[in-house]
């Protein structure tokens, strides 16, 4: 594959306008293509962002034949449509998480994947920080010896409209998919597993979505996760990892972190900082490259079937409060 990757961007919302402004910090990608269903919208994308093609429908992008990969950042609801729809096309595909609305559909995206050979990852910004492949060393090295509990928050203070699709069952809206998605990925990377039991209990608020919520993941040789989300609560979004030797703290806001301090018999032995550069996504951005020029069909730091694993596990968390998405027939 050449230096330069040629990127195509479906959908112009607001997380759209984001990944646009952090391909342009990375020299070896070029965002070549824009697409909207109303073409005058993504007109005025193609303007504000220099795009030299803006197309009126998804399909338009999903058959450029210069473009090598899309990012995907419509609604939870459209992510297996529109994702099926560019890999069909040859595409190589980033899609934004939550990956879909459940298991059945994230199995599908990836059969899809690989039927046709082309490269699919979950946006888990997480997993592709820089701070964070640090801390993971430190459990590799053994500093806080084995790990045996995680806690992590992701929670937030949003005040929506009505109709907002945060908060839109119809569109996959709620605290689950927009930010429990965090705290659950989390888990699974630092446990390498599926639990073994899940406990879950949430809200359904008003819109008859999901407000805030926690769980409570068993794996395999005791370990537990202890996790909480929310999209109408102020709380402190702090990860903490512990092992029988020590603990390792990640500073607000967890997800996108920029310090981790590791302590030993309860005292402070080492401190990471690390800043981080653009808005983030440009490491999402960069890992999904640098599979491409080596010819990979995932990523190894966000597998496709760990992305299943994680939406079963939100399937599961989910079932006793009654959540129900529009695609859950699947």
């Amino acid at each position: 594959m050449n230096n330069k990757i040629k990127w195509g961007i479906l959908s112009t919302g607001h997380i759209s306008k984001k990944f646009a402004d952090a391909l342009a910090l990375l020299p070896d990608a070029v965002l070549a293509a824009v697409a909207s269903r109303d073409l005058e919208t993504a007109k005025n994308f193609a303007e504000k962002y220099n795009v030299p093609k803006a197309y009126g429908t998804y399909e338009e992008l999903a058959a450029d034949p210069d473009i090598d990969v899309i990012y995907i950042g419509t609604p939870h609801t459209f992510h297996l449509e529109n994702s099926v729809m560019c890999m069909r096309k040859g595409k190589a595909v980033l899609c934004e998480k939550a990956l879909t609305i459940n298991a059945a559909e994230a199995r599908e995206m990836v059969r899809v994947a690989r039927e046709q050979n082309v490269f699919l990852m979950e946006a888990m910004i997480t997993r592709h920080v820089p701070l964070i492949k640090k801390v993971l060393a430190w459990i590799r090295e053994g500093r806080i010896g084995e790990v045996r509990m995680v806690r992590a928050s992701r929670c937030a203070r949003g005040v929506f409209p009505p109709g907002a699709r945060q908060m839109n069952p119809e569109l996959g809206g709620g605290s689950l998919l927009d930010v429990g998605v965090y705290v659950i990925s989390f888990a699974s990377m630092i446990f390498q597993k599926s639990p073994l039991e899940t406990v879950g209990i949430g809200h359904i608020g008003d819109w008859e979505s999901d407000e805030q919520g926690v769980a409570i993941l068993k794996y395999g040789n005791g370990e537990i996760a202890d996790l909480s989300f929310a999209l109408r609560t102020a709380a402190v979004n702090e990860a903490y990892i512990f092992g029988t030797e020590g603990y390792i703290k990640i500073d607000d806001v967890f997800a996108v972190p920029t310090k981790a301090s590791l302590f030993v018999n309860k005292v402070e032995v080492e401190v990471l900082e690390e800043p981080i550069i653009g808005n983030a996504l440009n490491y999402e951005a960069e890992e999904v490259m640098r599979c491409l020029k080596l010819g990979l069909k995932e990523s190894p730091f966000m597998p496709m079937d760990e992305s299943v694993q994680i939406m079963e596990i939100m399937d599961n968390i989910r079932k006793p409060w009654g959540l129900v998405y529009p695609n859950d027939h699947l």
